[in-house]
């Protein structure tokens, strides 16, 4: 059955209930990063590379990613690793 406004993508992970808190936390922390990406990005003068809050979204992302291939299945992973997202960063 397809749900509407759906995402075309879906990772089937396993976790424990502390990692399951530590992925909503980088999920959160975007939703509350987005408001001040919104601001930006009415601001003509600041690049997307000069921006720190298009850093954290970016380190998020990378570190939801990061998550996401370390709990996730084999298809999850190979994924994750297609995609080459986790070549060029880590987070710390």
């Amino acid at each position: 059955m397809s749900v509407p406004n759906a995402s075309p993508w879906e990772f089937k992970i396993q976790a424990t209930d502390d990692e399951i808190t530590r992925l909503r936390m980088y999920f959160d922390n975007n939703q509350e990063n987005s408001m001040y990406d919104f601001l930006r990005a009415h601001v003509p003068y600041v690049e997307y590379h000069n921006d720190s809050t298009n850093d954290i979204h970016d380190e998020n992302l990378i570190k939801v990613y990061e998550m996401v291939h370390q709990l996730g299945d084999e298809e999850a992973r190979n994924h994750i690793k297609s995609m080459g997202i986790l070549n060029d960063f880590t987070s710390e």
